[in-house]
């Protein structure tokens, strides 16, 4: 697995979940934000450090999510996140979730989204040279 690739395993708790047992829609909007936090991790960045050390922060700038099969109560999902695109002040990605498989599990919601960097003061600044190094140099691998 490319480091530009990460996946994320999320138990669905009641919490998740409506009256029915069924993981209400906008809670995929969480677990594709801890994924992307989790991706960024493991590529040895860390959200606070980020905004102390380099004044960059985050926040979502668009979402688009196609919704295919629901989740339910107490099912393992796996959230898959990618980078595809790096701009100057933003950064891409496709996020899926899956029934418990990745490989030849049930595809039950995919998502683009855009993050777009900003300074502490709230106004857009270019993506930290370090981070936009590291993160071009993994989407190129994947696509080599």
């Amino acid at each position: 697995m490319n480091r530009a690739q990460h996946i994320l395993p999320i138990r669905v708790y009641y919490e998740d979940t409506d009256a029915g047992g069924i993981v209400y829609h906008a809670n995929y909007l969480k677990f594709f934000e801890r994924a992307r936090v989790e991706s960024l991790r493991a590529q040895g960045f860390e959200l606070n450090k980020l905004l102390f050390e380099q004044d960059a922060q985050f926040v979502v700038h668009f979402v688009e999510l196609e919704y295919l099969q629901p989740a339910r109560l107490d099912q393992l999902l796996y959230v898959t996140t990618e980078m595809i695109e790096v701009r100057h002040a933003s950064i891409g990605y496709n996020q899926k979730v899956f029934l418990e498989s990745v490989d030849d599990g049930c595809l039950l919601c995919k998502a683009r989204i855009r993050l777009a960097c900003l300074n502490s003061q709230q106004r857009p600044r270019g993506l930290p040279e370090i981070l936009t190094r590291e993160i071009k140099s993994d989407i190129r691998s994947i696509s080599n």
